[in-house]
Formats: C-alpha cells, sequence, structure tokens
C-alpha cells in the first residue's frame, strides 16, 4: 500500500472517530458540547492563521511552528510512521507540545481577539494549553 494511501485512510479513520464521539455527545443530550467540539478543529486552524500573520506573537513562537510543520512533511521522523500506532502518536505529541508552547507565550487577550469559535472552545484550548484566566474573567459556560 503507498504511503498516500496509508495517509487517506489514516485521515478516514480520523475522520469516522471524530463523527462517532459527536454523535455519543448528542445521544448523551449534550448537543452544545458537540457543536463546540464539532467546530474546535476548523476554528483551531483558523486561530493559528492568524496568529502567524499577527505582529503581537513573538517571531520565535512563529518560527518553531513553522519548522513543525517542515517537520511533519518530511518523511524523516522521531519514529518511523510505518510502525503501527507509535509512528502517527510521535507526531501528534510533538504537535501537542508545540502548540501548547505556543498558546502560552500569547498573550491572553490576543488569543481572545483571534479566537474564531465560541467562548467555550477558547476555555477548552486556554483549560488544554494551561492557560489562567484573567483576574476578573468570568469562566466561559
Amino acid at each position: 500500500m503507498s504511503t498516500v494511501t496509508t495517509l487517506l485512510w489514516i485521515a478516514l479513520a480520523v475522520v469516522i472517530a471524530w463523527a462517532l464521539f459527536l454523535l455519543v455527545l448528542v445521544l448523551l443530550g449534550r448537543r452544545n458540547d458537540a457543536k463546540v467540539m464539532a467546530r474546535f478543529i476548523p476554528d483551531m486552524i483558523v486561530l493559528f492563521k492568524r496568529l502567524l500573520g499577527d505582529k503581537r506573537v513573538p517571531r520565535k513562537r512563529k518560527a518553531l511552528l513553522w519548522l513543525t510543520l517542515v517537520y511533519l512533511a518530511l518523511p524523516i521522523d522521531i519514529v518511523p510512521d510505518f510502525i503501527p500506532v507509535a509512528g502517527q502518536l510521535d507526531d501528534a505529541i510533538v504537535v501537542a507540545l508545540v502548540l501548547r508552547w505556543m498558546l502560552r507565550g500569547v498573550d491572553p487577550i490576543v488569543l481572545d481577539e483571534l479566537w474564531p469559535g465560541p467562548s467555550s472552545g477558547l476555555a477548552l484550548l486556554k483549560r488544554a494549553a494551561g492557560i489562567r484566566q484573567r483576574t476578573g474573567e468570568s469562566p466561559s459556560p
């Protein structure tokens, strides 16, 4: 099986898993959570595009994000992708660590301004990145 075919199967599996997760949320009566989660990945893509274009974001943060994108595009990996699960897991870990570092280095006010989605999605993102709420800021619903 070619690399492209393998990547397409992996992408299809991720989409199916994501859809099942959203379906479970809806079946559990958590429609608002399902809406937030359905928009989360597209909102993250928009956020990072905006962060890369914003002059208030430090250059070293932008540079590391670009280097991470290059690392993901190169065929050389820490753990080769042909090794099941571990081959893709190392990429996911690298991406998670870089995104956390990037978000923690951005002023939370800038993050608030650039976030395209609902405030509950932003609150989830901040919790995942370990960003504390500003004093006087009320938690998102």
